[in-house]
């Protein structure tokens, strides 16, 4: 299916992720943190986090401050600290009327008062440089007057710009008319020599009865117009060519003439075509077993001999494997193709497309699922769903894979994408595609690759991601 166009979802362009607790977990001595939170919202970053403070003792003489802080190479700051001090260091401050250890915004408890747990939560104003950077809780131990103890580290997280590359989905073209088709084989038996259709003879209604339930399938069906029954005629060759034509000739014929009186279609809807003896079906069966003088049986079946001639060599020559062929593989060459085409209209309402997709998605072209994807949110179920039924009704269709490839990356399903690109193609799109795969998978050398051949085959989006890349946004 030929792409015309693109269109663009996913504009989040960066989000945020932290490395971090999620679970209770002891960070220095004396102090559990859970909940913890670090995340970039807009222009600002967000520290949430809990602090157990039941296990830390403070002497009465001493203090204790712990200060998280922001910390990337030679940049950081500080947040406010939570100091906890002993009996007789409270008193101190509170006598004099001086600032505690870290100044007036310091959280400040007197130890035996003190909490078990404190929320802290903390804004502050976002800067490049916290791309990367590290928030550790850091513990300071003063004695009398103010002197430096002990110091101890704990790492909090990690704060990392995730970055989401915007994602390029292909709108299919239109397709004029909505051709399909649906195949299959009968097998019906006919007496010996005969080209009369007994329904109730040996297995026909049931082989008959697939072909009404094709037929029936589509023609019952308000959205679709039946263009053509097709009927292929097949017959074995353990008889002279001659008149096994006759007999495939007939027995299609006798078919057609079945389906005529049962449906009434208009002429020329009906075609037929035969083939005198399924040597095709032969080569397929012997190529696949076991059978002894599999190859010199393969060559004669490939050789340039008349087909009564081969028959007759392959009776002759080997007589053991030829009974075996006659009794378990003959009966399904003799059998009739048809294929049964018809045209389903068009859709153009978002909500009828919605209602076909839940119970006939098969009748939907590309657009049409391309259509309602729109009225989703890129990321939701709903519009992943989408792209995934497509891909399940045409699976080797190199822009559903694509588009498909794009809602599972959006997603965040790295490998349902992977496999998905497998068979999308070669395609500008699906070259840009890899490359913000390989952004999502964190393998920035691959993707700068993909990207630039992107940009070289003209997809514009990749110019603007790669400058991201360049600009350090990762």
């Amino acid at each position: 299916m030929k792409k015309i166009s693109y269109i663009m979802f996913a504009l989040l362009g960066m989000g945020t992720m932290a490395e971090a607790q999620t679970q209770k977990q002891t960070i220095v001595d004396g102090v559990s943190v859970n909940g913890f939170k670090m995340e970039r919202n807009g222009g600002y970053m967000v520290v949430d986090m809990t602090l157990d403070l039941s296990g830390l003792d403070v002497d009465g003489k001493r203090a204790v401050l712990l200060t998280p802080r922001l910390v990337n190479k030679t940049d950081s700051i500080e947040l406010s600290s939570v100091g906890v001090y002993g009996r007789q260091r409270y008193y101190f401050y509170i006598r004099n009327g001086e600032s505690m250890l870290s100044g007036k915004d310091e959280q400040s408890y007197k130890a035996s008062k003190t909490p078990g747990q404190i929320i802290y939560n903390k804004v502050l104003p976002y800067e490049d440089w916290m791309n990367g950077a590290e928030l550790s809780l850091h513990r300071s131990d003063y004695g009398c007057c103010n002197t430096l103890l002990a110091e101890q580290d704990g790492l909090l997280g990690r704060h990392i710009e995730a970055f989401f590359p915007t994602l390029v989905y292909v709108r299919p073209e239109t397709e004029k008319v909505k051709s399909r088709s649906l195949e299959g084989s009968a097998y019906i038996d006919f007496p010996v020599d005969k080209t009369v259709i007994y329904p109730e003879y040996r297995r026909n209604t049931a082989e008959l009865g697939k072909i009404q339930a094709t037929i029936d399938s589509v023609r019952n069906d308000r959205d679709v117009t039946i263009t053509s029954v097709w009927l292929k005629g097949y017959a074995s060759p353990e008889s002279p060519y001659a008149h096994n034509k006759d007999l495939a000739i007939g027995r299609t014929a006798a078919l057609k003439k079945y389906i005529q009186q049962l449906y009434k279609f208009e002429d020329g809807i009906i075609s037929t075509d035969y083939e005198p003896e399924d040597w095709a079906g032969l080569r397929r069966y012997v190529e696949q077993s076991n059978i002894d003088h599999k190859q010199e049986i393969l060559a004669l079946i490939d050789s340039d001999r008349e087909p009564d001639v081969k028959e007759w060599k392959i009776r002759s020559t080997y007589p053991e494997e030829y009974r075996f062929l006659l009794q378990n593989c003959y009966p399904a060459l003799r059998h009739t193709d048809y294929r049964i085409a018809y045209d389903i209209r068009s859709y153009s309402n978002v909500d009828e497309i919605r209602r076909v997709m839940q119970s006939r998605p098969q009748k939907l072209s590309l657009n049409e699922f391309y259509l309602v994807a729109q009225e989703y949110e890129p990321g939701t179920d709903e519009f992943t769903d989408v792209f995934e039924t497509a891909v399940r009704m045409y699976p080797t269709d190199e822009t559903a894979n694509l588009n498909a490839a794009n809602a599972a990356m959006r997603r965040g399903d790295l490998v349902g994408a992977e496999r998905y690109l497998a068979k999308a193609g070669g395609s500008p799109e699906a070259v840009y595609a890899r490359g913000a795969l390989a952004i999502r998978k964190g393998d920035l050398e691959t993707a700068r690759r993909y990207l630039n051949e992107a940009k070289t085959l003209g997809v514009e989006q990749a110019v603007a991601t790669l400058e991201e890349l360049d600009h350090g946004r990762r």
